[in-house]
């Protein structure tokens, strides 16, 4: 277990690292000024504002694309995990640069209990994509579920500088913060 752990460790240390060197890319210009707006925003603004972004990078570019992931969301919500990765895996096959593709199988794979291939999607989907806070959010939850609370946070961390009033991060943080840095008297 040991051993694992720093692996896992390494893994994700390089995973921010990524992330982080890479947040600095420029991604098209709506996208840009709605982070600029979200950086701003709290509340239901900070929320729609956040599912504005999710929308834009759920646009592949491509109708057949669009369609394979929406039918592997609605297997997804439906409760048929398996035949969404098949949706998303097939999605995957025919834009392997489209980042939401993986964030999605991801999610699959984490409703599965399939934690590896879960963060191997997370890291493809934060290498695609850099800003992803959505992904970044489930490589917090995984390694929390890990029982890895020090990069636990510093992935929440990651989501808190992109999406400040996320009211995940806002319940999250300052439970870990106390668990991995204790208490101030």
């Amino acid at each position: 277990m040991m051993f694992h752990l720093r692996n896992l460790k390494s893994a994700v240390a390089a995973l921010l690292l990524t992330a982080g060197s890479a947040l600095a890319q420029a991604d098209d210009g709506r996208l840009d000024d709605l982070f600029a707006a979200l950086q701003r925003a709290d509340g239901t603004d900070a929320q729609q504002i956040a599912g504005k972004i999710i929308s834009e990078w759920s646009k592949s570019g491509s109708p057949a694309m669009d369609l394979l992931l929406e039918r592997g969301r609605a297997a997804l919500d439906a409760g048929e995990t398996h035949e969404a990765i098949g949706h998303f895996t097939a999605l995957i096959d025919h834009a392997p640069g489209f980042a939401e593709a993986y964030n999605a199988r991801a999610t699959a794979y984490f409703q599965e209990g399939q934690f590896g291939p879960a963060l191997a999607d997370l890291q493809q989907t934060l290498a695609l994509n850099p800003r992803h806070f959505g992904a970044l959010t489930g490589l917090a939850v995984i390694l929390m579920d890990l029982g890895a609370d020090e990069a636990a946070l510093e992935a929440w961390r990651e989501v808190e500088e992109l999406y400040p009033s996320s009211p995940q991060v806002e319940a999250v943080v300052p439970q870990l913060e106390r668990s991995v840095e204790g208490r101030t008297l």
